[in-house]
């Protein structure tokens, strides 16, 4: 697990190449604390750079950018493949040789002998730049769910890599702020892929890879990844047993790691399911990290309890509290990459297992989408329902409804896009334009502009979970789960995301898979002779911090004074309130204090 960066020009010197991605490469630090290496062809006007935190092959063998043997490849790589062994043991028996016991090596290899194919056999999370010495083409190559950031820009006959979006900032190349990004926030919560905070500066999508070719100076972008189901699973046994042995293979590959590894124990069904399976491989050697509070209503210890009774291991318990928040409330802040109204969660728990000596740990991301466990999956029903009224109707909503509700007037867009934002939108339309002051038909522009990949469109199970896996859990959870761990030089790593594990669980019929009275029945009734009863039959509820109390006490956030304009001062004031939720004061409070 590391950070990447690197750059492909004939603009510039190569000494101006160089120095620009060690700049880059520094701002990346924090993220692979462990070694730095540098790469360079003079002939292809190219530098890779390398960030290393090491989980597998402690030694120097696994230092980047690394070359194969013969030094025909080059490869800048971060994330991890899970089934580097068995690949490894294909290629060898096919002539290869390797120099080390690397999975950085296992995927050169794989490229020089099956050439882009080998990028949809790789089973893990990951994003790696490779230059093809002879045929003078660089790829740019992010995994099937997009758990690995990978930003690029491919403008003016340059091309620039990294792992975060700040590295392109202190990289010294004229790259501009994207003046759009606040009404993304406002309206998202999030800055949503492909976008980023800087102008011609974008995400690559998950499941593709960038082909560079140095002599045209132009690029192609292709998909890799096509998830077709393989058959419909209608039998409940039969999906119990693919569920059981897919996830169970899926966390034992996962636990593969010369460091120490652990999992991040909330007390939800997730987590302790996570726990109870890596505890089976890990036994005594395995540690739990959770987190508690002083507010009753957010503690879960005693969940979390009843698995740390029934584990070998060690359990890490940290009381987390309104001066603990204040006092870190400036290094949250500048370990976020890009604006966002998620990832303070993630930032304490990360600081928690880095300190408690681990370096890479289980998270539960992932299960919610895949098995219904989020609202949206009973709620999307009724935007069909609201679809069929008149648009005047729905556009003037958001003037008369309650806050939470105001919204809905999201759908008088005809625009899928617009579906999302009616279910998990933060602030409408019509508040957008007012705290930005700025016009609806610029908002409608920039949020509604762009084609959307094809989305299902029957305001059902499977839809729901479309939106929740390409934006909520695309956008937000895993790019904060990333970027507020690899602060604190800690891997995360989420089974739920396996891709034999998301094939084999979407291979099931929705009628089996989403029960509308028992969100994640299935996963639960897979598991049952596992997951104590008193884990899962009980309100969910979320790893969720007391934040709409503490923002309220912090005075950066609540004090009006800190609030350009009369709509923002007043939203601010609702906030106190308790008119509005935390992460609305939360996302103005990033907009105003924007640089």
């Amino acid at each position: 697990m590391c950070r990447i960066a690197g750059i492909v020009s004939e603009k510039i010197s190569q000494n101006e190449i160089r120095n620009s991605v060690k700049l880059m490469c520094r701002a990346l630090q924090h993220g692979g604390p462990d070694d730095e290496g540098i790469f360079e062809d003079e002939k292809a006007s190219l530098v890779f750079g390398h960030r290393r935190l090491s989980i597998i092959d402690l030694s120097s063998n696994g230092h980047q950018p690394m070359a194969d043997v013969g030094q025909n490849a080059w490869i800048t790589f971060n994330g991890e493949i899970y089934n580097y062994p068995e690949l490894r043991q294909e290629l060898l028996r096919s002539g290869a040789q390797f120099k080390s016991g690397t999975d950085t090596e296992v995927i050169l290899q794989a490229y020089l002998n099956w050439g882009t194919a080998a990028f949809a056999r790789f089973r893990g999370m990951f994003a790696f730049a490779l230059y093809d010495v002879g045929k003078a083409l660089t790829y740019l190559v992010r995994d099937t769910t997009g758990i690995k950031p990978l930003y690029y820009s491919a403008a003016n006959n340059e091309l620039c890599f990294a792992s975060e979006v700040r590295a392109f900032k202190q990289s010294g190349l004229n790259i501009e702020k994207d003046q759009d990004w606040p009404v993304r926030l406002l309206a998202f919560g999030h800055i949503p892929e492909p976008y980023t905070t800087l102008k011609n500066v974008f995400s690559l999508p998950k499941g593709h890879f960038l082909c560079w070719d140095h002599r045209s100076a132009g690029y192609t972008l292709s998909r890799y990844h096509i998830d077709g189901l393989q058959s419909v699973i209608t039998d409940k046994n039969e999906a119990h047993r693919i569920i059981y042995n897919a996830l169970s293979l899926g966390v034992k590959r996962q636990l593969i790691a010369d460091a120490p590894i652990g999992v991040f124990l909330s007390g939800g069904i997730d987590s302790s399911l996570l726990t109870l399976l890596a505890n089976r491989q890990k036994k005594e050697q395995l540690k739990t990290i959770s987190i508690f509070f002083d507010e009753k209503s957010y503690d879960e210890r005693s969940y979390q309890n009843i698995i740390n009774n029934k584990i070998n291991g060690q359990n890490f318990s940290h009381l987390v509290k309104q001066s603990d928040f204040e006092a870190v409330f400036s290094q949250i802040m500048g370990g976020m990459d890009m604006p966002t109204t998620d990832g303070i969660n993630s930032w304490f728990i990360s600081k928690y297992a880095h300190d408690d000596g681990l370096k890479a740990v289980l998270s539960g991301v992932g299960a919610d989408e895949l098995f219904g466990g989020y609202p949206s999956f009973n709620r999307i029903k009724y935007l069909g329902y609201l679809r069929k009224l008149p648009s005047w109707m729905l556009k003037i909503s958001g003037h008369f409804l309650p806050d939470h509700y105001k919204r809905l007037a999201f759908l008088a867009v005809n625009h899928p896009v617009a579906d999302y934002l009616a279910l998990r939108g933060l602030f409408s339309l019509a508040d957008v334009s007012a705290l930005l002051d700025t016009s609806i038909d610029h908002i409608n522009d920039v949020l509604f502009g762009a084609a959307l990949s094809p989305a299902p469109h029957g305001y059902n199970n499977e839809h729901a979970e479309w939106f929740e896996t390409h934006f909520y859990m695309q956008n937000q959870l895993l790019r904060d789960t990333d970027i507020m761990s690899m602060n604190h030089g800690l891997e995360v790593r989420v089974p739920f995301l396996d891709e034999d594990f998301n094939r084999a669980a979407r291979n099931i019929a929705p009628a089996i898979r989403f029960n509308k009275r028992q969100p994640k029945k299935l996963l639960i009734e897979s598991f049952d002779n596992l997951i104590p009863p008193e884990v899962w039959n009980r309100p969910k509820m979320g790893f969720t911090f007391p934040l709409q109390k503490w923002m309220k006490e912090h005075q950066l956030i609540s004090d009006t004074d800190n609030y350009k304009g009369k709509a923002a001062q007043n939203a601010i004031k609702q906030f106190k309130n308790d008119s509005i939720h935390w992460s609305k004061a939360f996302a103005l409070y990033q907009v105003q204090n924007d640089g």
